[in-house]
């Protein structure tokens, strides 16, 4: 009987253990370039001949070869707060917005003209189940985070846990929303998600706040509504927003808050061995 309990502590304990390695990062990105951008603070976009640094109120356009800033845009910081993710849809630089860390939360889709770099029109969100983070557009949806956080930023009665996918139809109805993974959620408190976009294989990559990591996940196909965790990637960043360029096959681009810079690394394919066999 003895034997017998020290062989279920021990597999008790190598379970554990497994469980907690595979929340590691298990695979390696490769940085490719960096260069400074004093608005580099919260997240950067790209199209094919230009990047946007993110500074909550202000957009900075640089040229993506020289690295030289071309415009700059800045709204007024009553009305927009917290601007976090952008992204390029068609001729459009999409971001997410919120009043963070104002309470209640308070959530809107800022739309600008990345020609003239001007403010063009707003999708009002309003309050709802947390501050948005990010927005993607994939496979004929809008796709939207929603964070929530443990202290600063967060509602009574809600934590990180709270986090939230939502996708939306060409109208902003809501049809469908999905939770993070406990393995990811546990490595985000007590912050939140930040940044997110699919890529082409499908999967969906997320950043937290402080850790250089990166999180590839998939809708689950076999029901449920809690997004299925696929890989662990280490990334040069910390966190914070990320962008997929569109025009650079498996490159993402995030900003290194502390030296305020825009940096640019290549995610290696991912193989999904999440689904059940």
């Amino acid at each position: 009987m003895r034997l017998k309990r020290l062989l279920i502590a021990a597999a008790m304990v190598a379970i554990t253990a497994s469980g907690a390695l595979a929340q590691e990062p298990t695979l390696q990105t490769t940085e490719t370039r960096r260069f400074d951008a004093p608005e580099a603070k919260q997240g950067v976009a790209a199209d094919k001949t230009h990047l946007y640094a993110i500074d909550n109120g202000r957009i900075a356009r640089y040229d993506k070869v020289s690295g030289a800033r071309q415009a700059t845009w800045t709204g007024d910081p009553v009305r927009f707060k917290h601007l976090n993710a952008c992204l390029i849809v068609g001729k459009e630089l999409v971001c997410a917005g919120s009043n963070y860390p104002s309470v209640p939360q308070n959530s809107a889709v800022e739309i600008f003209d990345p020609v003239k770099m001007t403010h063009t029109r707003t999708v009002p969100l309003g309050p709802g189940i947390g501050s948005l983070t990010w927005v993607d557009r994939h496979d004929g949806f809008w796709w939207a985070m929603f964070a929530n956080y443990d202290s600063k930023g967060g509602e009574p009665g809600r934590d990180h846990r709270w986090t939230t996918l939502v996708k939306y139809d060409d109208q902003w109805r809501r049809v469908g929303a999905w939770a993070l993974p406990d393995a990811v959620l546990e490595r985000m408190a007590p912050y939140s998600c930040s940044g997110g976009g699919f890529s082409d294989d499908g999967l969906l990559y997320i950043t937290g706040h402080d850790r250089p990591e990166m999180y590839a996940l998939k809708i689950p196909t076999e029901g449920g509504a809690t997004l299925d965790l696929v890989a662990t990637l280490a990334i040069p960043v910390e966190g914070q927003a990320i962008a997929w360029d569109p025009y650079d096959k498996r490159v993402l681009w995030g900003v290194n808050r502390a030296t305020r810079q825009v940096v640019a690394f290549k995610v290696p394919p991912v193989t999904d061995v999440s689904s059940p066999k």
